[in-house]
């Protein structure tokens, strides 16, 4: 469908309006974001109406709303269900902008790297030569830095200039996770517990109560422990209650982020009934990503 530049910038805007509103948009908000006066608005709305892009909403809180062909003729897939993808700038994200298409150009060129990225939102404070990050995507958990090399108003497009791009894979924790781990339980002596640690050659091991998980003993409690003289103590007094749970079937990347959030190196991993399913440690994520690495990127 041939649509003048004129259409196709009012249906842009709309379409972005019409994610930030979640409702029907007026003619004077459309007019307002392209600074154009509101009877031409209405006039290019007459034309869209007939093209069945646009939906008119009658009442006090009328106006328009996009159809799906809309999205079609803007080259843009219409998502029942959503998710943001953000854009970054200066450590900030920017608000009512969410990312629909990236594309990529000049793969082959050894010197360069491209994309076109799609959005929903106004690029109003974005600048040429301003570099943003763009991600994660959803399904792929791509992230890609980049320069803002041009930037297209009317089809709410930039052009970056890839300086930096990571793809997380679609693991689950369960994946990377030890179960055949020794497990120690609160009545257990530190002289036993150290013991047990030994024989597995663990860092640590956790402290169960039947199938419940209630605390954690690493090797650093033990040595403490044992260098105040405490080695008949019970492992319920030197545990540390803090431990950190996930889900054994979350994704590798919430995996890292709890890493980072809680600043721990070994996570729990739990089942549905939050019963101790093993143990997952931030080395073990280092190594499941570097030999993802050696696999995809040999020579």
């Amino acid at each position: 469908m041939k649509l003048t530049a004129v259409q196709r910038e009012i249906l842009q805007a709309l379409i972005d309006l019409h994610y930030t509103a979640k409702g029907a948009v007026q003619g004077k908000d459309i007019a307002n974001k392209l600074g154009r006066h509101p009877g031409t608005i209405r006039n290019q709305m007459v034309a869209l109406r007939a093209l069945g892009l646009v939906e008119g909403v009658s009442g006090p809180r009328g106006g328009y709303h996009p159809t799906s062909d809309a999205f079609s003729a803007l080259d843009m897939e219409e998502l029942k269900e959503e998710v943001a993808v953000p854009i970054y700038h200066k450590g900030k994200k920017i608000a009512d902008v969410t990312v629909v298409g990236i594309g990529f150009t000049s793969i082959s060129d050894p010197k360069k790297c491209r994309a076109t990225i799609h959005v929903k939102g106004t690029l109003k404070d974005l600048n040429i030569d301003d570099i943003i990050i763009v991600g994660p995507t959803p399904v792929q958990r791509l992230v890609i830095k980049g320069r803002v090399l041009g930037r297209d108003d009317i089809n709410n497009m930039l052009v970056l200039n890839i300086m930096e791009m990571l793809g997380i894979p679609k693991l689950r924790i369960k994946e990377i996770t030890t179960t055949k781990i020794s497990t120690l339980n609160p009545d257990m002596t530190v002289r036993k517990a150290a013991e047990t640690i030994s024989r597995g050659h663990f860092r640590g091991a956790p402290v169960l109560n039947g199938k419940d998980i209630i605390g954690m003993v690493s090797t650093v409690d033990i040595t403490t422990a044992v260098s105040k003289g405490k080695e008949d103590a019970m492992v319920s007094e030197i545990m540390s209650t803090d431990i950190t749970k996930i889900d054994q079937g979350a994704s590798l990347v919430e995996a890292i982020e709890l890493t980072e959030k809680n600043n721990v190196s070994r996570l729990i991993v739990v089942n549905r009934k939050k019963e101790f399913i093993g143990v997952a440690t931030r080395t073990d994520i280092l190594s499941r990503l570097s030999e993802l690495s050696r696999h995809y990127f040999r020579e």
